[in-house]
């Protein structure tokens, strides 16, 4: 079976995109009147000179459900089967508008709910190309990748409330004590949906290391294929702390360092940081 592996914009997987023949549908982000699309026309410099400008975060909207049958039938009329992962439908409508456009064809698109976003949503993405590749059924690739989904720690820090602020994610009073008291939440995906969990006080660095150690209390058991470090541009001095603790408490195969797309930085803002794995 011919298969083609695809996914939202929203998986943010950088290179693996190309390396693992990933087909890739772009949500759009919308600035004032002009409408972009994630990861083709925009980049996340875009949305933070944007915001600084003008004080008001970008919108963002889903293929429409004519968009994704044009999507998936490229990629059928080449005799293809499609298995397509969404970012979560408890953040957005676009599972939902893909859902419609495969019944246009039956048996040859599937579409999943990764329950995730950003590389929780890549790295179902990824298990399903690990699948495909060892020849599993698109049946099977469907089945696997459906039990993993809810098992994948989507987690990330942001340095900043600004941004969660302005999307009504948080109040203006929370946003203030928490910059001036340099607190920053653990933003935790529960069930398909992003939750505030624990609160780290400090400098990023610090945080950022307080954030893994709890990880891997929290997941002792883990997959250890791979494992990603996200980040919307965060700062080197940030990353390196990610990468060494990742390095002192882990045993992945792999460590992929991937940057956030635009519709995934519209929402948290620069200098949020992420490690994300499958837990057993």
């Amino acid at each position: 079976m011919n298969i083609q592996i695809t996914a939202d914009s929203t998986c943010d997987l950088g290179e693996s995109v190309l390396k693992r023949n990933i087909g890739i549908a772009p949500l759009c982000v919308i600035l004032g009147d002009t409408t972009y699309h994630d990861g083709v026309d925009i980049t996340p410099q875009d949305i933070f000179a944007y915001v600084e400008r003008t004080g008001e975060l970008p919108k963002t909207s889903t293929p429409s459900i004519a968009d994704y049958e044009d999507f998936f039938r490229s990629y059928v009329d080449e005799g293809k089967t499609v298995i397509h992962y969404n970012i979560s439908v408890k953040a957005s409508s676009a599972h939902r508008y893909a859902v419609e456009a495969a019944k246009a064809f039956p048996g040859k698109v599937f579409v999943v709910d990764s329950m995730g976003l950003s590389t929780g949503q890549g790295l179902v993405v990824m298990k399903a190309c690990d699948l495909r590749d060892e020849g599993k059924s698109a049946e099977e690739i469907v089945e696997e990748t459906k039990r993993i989904a809810p098992m994948v720690n989507t987690s990330f820090v942001p340095d900043r409330l600004d941004y969660l602020y302005k999307g009504g994610r948080c109040s203006r009073m929370t946003m203030y004590g928490a910059n001036l008291l340099k607190i920053h939440p653990m933003i935790e995906m529960k069930e398909g949906q992003l939750v505030a969990d624990k609160k780290l006080r400090g400098s990023m660095e610090k945080c950022i290391a307080s954030y893994i150690d709890d990880l891997a209390k929290m997941y002792p058991n883990y997959d250890k294929t791979r494992c990603f470090i996200t980040h919307s541009y965060a700062d080197e001095s940030v990353i390196e702390v990610a990468r060494k603790k990742v390095k002192e408490l882990f045993t992945f195969d792999e460590v992929l360092e991937t940057v956030a797309g635009s519709v995934i930085t519209g929402h948290c803002g620069r200098n949020t940081l992420g490690v994300l794995f499958i837990t057993e």
